[in-house]
């Protein structure tokens, strides 16, 4: 695969590196494009917003957040590879103060520090990680209420989503789609 690019924002264009090997899979141009039409048009909106990344890869979701409009991105990343290229793409980025990297297990984060408005999780496909990472976001109270949380599956892949979580629309692009969720806290559940 070429190197990715920054397709729109403030930084289209700008060329990323991607690391080598079948532990990262990045999202493909026109699956991103796709998605970042969805999100620039929802609720919470974009722009604006603290976003995260999950299995981050070689940042090129949450970069393309920042060069968005999103005001705080950051980028939940543990295999050491994807970590050279993350940090190698974030060194060719001016103004990146407001990008973030947490070099960590995304089924593991602990509790936040700061909340997120929308949540990406690309986990390896059919790995079972993305459930374990929904509800690592909801334990650790990582998302504000109503935060929408979109998940990259293979294109027949399952996912058993927690409680937590509204599912709300579902998009398929070739080899994959995108689940979308909404985050709703424990408080906001209804009842037995």
């Amino acid at each position: 695969m070429k190197g990715l690019r920054i397709i729109a924002g403030s930084l289209k264009g700008r060329r990323l590196a991607v690391p080598r090997g079948l532990l990262v899979r990045p999202t493909a141009d026109r699956a991103r494009e796709a998605l970042f039409s969805i999100l620039e048009h929802g609720e919470p909106p974009l722009r604006g917003s603290r976003f995260l990344d999950l299995f981050a890869g070689s940042g090129a979701v949450g970069i393309e957040a920042f060069s968005r409009g999103a005001r705080e991105v950051l980028l939940v990343e543990r295999e050491p590879a994807a970590l050279v290229a993350l940090r190698a793409n974030l060194d060719r980025i001016p103004h990146r103060d407001a990008i973030r990297v947490m070099a960590t297990d995304a089924t593991r984060l602990g509790r936040a520090t700061g909340r997120f408005d929308i949540a990406f999780l690309d986990p390896p496909y059919r790995s079972g990680l993305a459930a374990q990472a929904l509800e690592a976001l909801a334990a650790g109270s990582w998302l504000t209420p109503g935060a929408r949380v979109v998940v990259e599956l293979a294109a027949r892949e399952d996912l058993a989503v927690p409680a937590t979580y509204l599912r709300e629309d579902e998009r398929r692009y070739g080899s994959c789609r995108f689940r979308f969720l909404r985050y709703q806290e424990s408080k906001d559940l209804p009842g037995p």
